[in-house]
């Protein structure tokens, strides 16, 4: 598929702020995001492909004003690539499969990995629990079961 027609693709399935997100390696705004206070459990995946990115069992409120995760429910599907713009060096990471942009991750967080993937709401689509099966991703409900 050429790259114009997979752009129109995108451009129609995809909101404004989502494909400059994704596909332009945009910055939405604080605090003025879907996830950034969501708390309702489930996955996030890439709003492009599908991929599974993070989990709310990995989330946690770094103050920042976007979505934070000390880690990806599945390393393989996020890759780190060195970011120098803006003056400044950080590491960007993006999805496997899709290749969108879906934010930065520092090593700042909590643990236990002392990591803090600041991710794009924009980048995201969430699963909650109740749907997981639904959509393909039932294996992630393990994540979720309590103990009795």
């Amino acid at each position: 598929m050429d790259d114009k027609k997979t752009a129109d693709d995108l451009k129609a399935r995809l909101s404004p702020l989502e494909y400059e997100v994704t596909q332009c390696s945009a910055t939405e705004p604080p605090f003025r995001n879907a996830f950034w206070n969501h708390h309702e459990s489930g996955i996030y995946v890439d709003v492009v492909s599908g991929e599974p990115l993070f989990s709310s069992t990995h989330k946690f409120d770094s103050g920042t004003g976007w979505p934070s995760f000390i880690q990806p429910i599945e390393p393989a599907n996020v890759t780190e690539h060195a970011d120098d713009a803006y003056g400044m060096r950080r590491t960007e990471v993006r999805s496997t499969g899709a290749d969108s942009h879906l934010g930065h991750v520092f090593p700042d967080g909590p643990g236990p990995t002392g990591l803090r993937y600041c991710i794009n709401s924009a980048s995201l689509r969430f699963v909650p629990v109740s749907k997981l099966a639904e959509e393909g991703y039932g294996k992630y409900a393990a994540l979720f079961e309590t103990s009795k």
